[in-house]
């Protein structure tokens, strides 16, 4: 009858045979240590030995080798005959409710060659009950946090990708993740000439995220890129536990941090446009009911509904989110027939243009060091003494969502009543973190995705923000780059007389233009 509990062995004993004379190899291992297993028994057996009388049997057992597993605080203490020792997959079972039950990290234990004799006076019941006696003196229950995900990140390379590019993405990647509420504990990385089309890694690498996510005690792998619905079913069925991509993650964060009705409205709109794909599958054994990153925004109702209501659901949402984008047109006609020039806040994520727009607004929009602190659009009036004139002129500053590289398609389709602010606006102003180590890649990450808008944007003033953060190198380099950006820091309040007379050039440029 099998035993349960986290300090427990399962009650079962394994007998393997293998024809090359080593110890077992690290996948029977794993299985051993995912199963806990009482014992595993290897027999090396060879060609060369006796036939017995009659026939029909040949070669016998040269060695054997005895493993099995121990608590991972106990690797020093020495067993009666001796062993090579290494950290095992770590036991974490969870409960049909969803609440991880404590876990006990373990390692294993491979006895030298042992020959038949030596290993039949082993007594495996005393073998048994002192690890499991052993077992529950080391046992510590653990309150795990529900609410936080403990994330393997899986980084993938290929040929003609860049290097530091490469790691700049990995590292994003994890401030993702951090932003939607995980707790990245390990980063897996795997260069290849292409992307494998099943599971996006090979055999071996599959495995050993399996075997790194056990020992880790993970309970979620985040990949760097987007995942098909055959690839993530592959992947957890390998594996055994949620496997989420990029998009995703950005989802859910969206999820959390919307708060108009017209967000959280795009949200949903968008959660299920990539959801609606990848229902198929989604058994018990992958319920996502448990909580954490992926499983926020619609509800697990609306998810596991069948497809033609969900489609039905989206249809709805899509009319209300024209009718959203219908709204938002006339109030941008309003101020354009007050003859009011409009500007549009646009740039990376966590580049400051909330801060900056409390900085010249004194509006109190929420600002905090975080990816995609804000989502929601916010338009304030801003009053301009002309330096030379000395006469006041209005413009419009409108604080728009930030960007990221390869920003989801579906956020691409939801947000885009959003996003006409910036294609409907007279002129762009380009906000940039200068103190980031990838700044010229956000760059180009934001340019590229305004030359994809329908529309061609206005003229754009280029606003290097977080000069107090950047040294010295990187202030030259981008002083020979862009000479005609203006140097600011939102936050200390520095160079802004400067941006907001450059602000108003800008204005006046782009209205005589039209």
């Amino acid at each position: 009858m099998p035993r349960y509990g986290a300090e427990r062995l399962s009650g079962i004993r394994c007998i393997a045979t293998q024809l090359k004379p080593e110890p077992p190899n690290e996948a029977a291992l794993t299985s051993m240590a995912l199963q806990r297993l009482d014992a595993l028994v290897t027999l090396n057996i060879t060609s060369a030995g006796f036939e017995k009388r009659g026939g029909g049997v040949t070669g016998y057992v040269k060695e054997a080798y005895l493993s099995h597993l121990v608590p991972s605080t106990s690797i020093e203490s020495p067993l009666p005959y001796g062993r090579d020792s290494k950290p095992a997959p770590t036991d974490s079972v969870r409960a049909h409710s969803g609440a991880p039950l404590p876990t006990l990290q373990t390692a294993w234990s491979i006895s030298p060659p042992l020959s038949l004799d030596s290993l039949t006076k082993q007594d495996f019941l005393d073998l048994v009950e002192g690890l499991e006696a052993e077992f529950g003196r080391e046992f510590v229950g653990q309150q795990v946090d529900t609410d936080r995900d403990r994330v393997l990140l899986v980084g993938v390379v290929t040929d003609n990708a860049a290097a530091r590019e490469f790691q700049d993405r990995l590292a994003e990647l994890g401030r993702l993740v951090e932003t939607a509420g995980g707790e990245v504990l390990q980063v897996v990385q795997q260069k290849r000439p292409h992307i494998h089309p099943q599971t996006v890694v090979g055999a071996g690498k599959v495995q050993e995220i399996a075997l790194t996510a056990q020992t880790l005690g993970a309970n979620l792998i985040v990949f760097d890129r987007a995942l098909s619905p055959a690839q993530v079913r592959n992947l957890e069925i390998q594996i055994g536990i949620r496997v989420v991509d990029r998009t995703e993650v950005i989802l859910d964060i969206f999820a959390q941090r919307a708060q108009s009705r017209a967000g959280k409205l795009q949200v949903e709109l968008a959660q299920l446009e990539y959801m609606l794909p990848r229902l198929t599958g989604r058994g018990q054994a992958m319920s996502r009911l448990g909580g954490g990153i992926g499983t926020r925004g619609p509800g697990e109702t609306k998810l596991e509904t069948e497809r033609r209501a969900i489609s039905r659901r989206i249809s709805r949402l899509q009319q209300e989110v024209n009718q959203l984008q219908a709204h938002r047109s006339r109030l941008r006609q309003q101020r354009q027939h007050q003859e009011v020039p409009s500007i549009a806040l646009v740039g990376y994520t966590n580049a400051g243009k909330s801060t900056l727009l409390n900085a010249l607004t004194n509006a109190e929009v929420y600002t905090a060091d975080q990816l995609f602190a804000t989502l929601d659009p916010t338009t304030r009036r801003l009053v301009i003494t002309d330096a030379d004139t000395g006469t006041p002129q209005e413009i419009v500053l409108t604080d728009t969502v930030g960007f990221i590289h390869e920003l989801p398609a579906s956020l691409m389709d939801a947000f885009r009543a959003t996003l006409e602010e910036v294609t409907e606006a007279d002129a762009l102003l380009h906000v940039v973190d200068l103190s980031h180590p990838a700044w010229q890649s956000q760059i180009r990450a934001v340019m590229g995705i305004l030359s994809e808008m329908p529309v061609t944007p206005g003229p754009i003033l280029l606003a290097l923000n977080k000069i107090d953060q950047a040294d010295s190198d990187t202030l030259a380099l981008a002083q020979s780059e862009f000479p005609q950006a203006v140097f600011i820091s939102a936050e200390n309040r520095l160079g802004l007389e400067t941006l907001r007379q450059r602000l108003l050039q800008l204005a006046k440029y782009a209205v005589t233009t039209v």
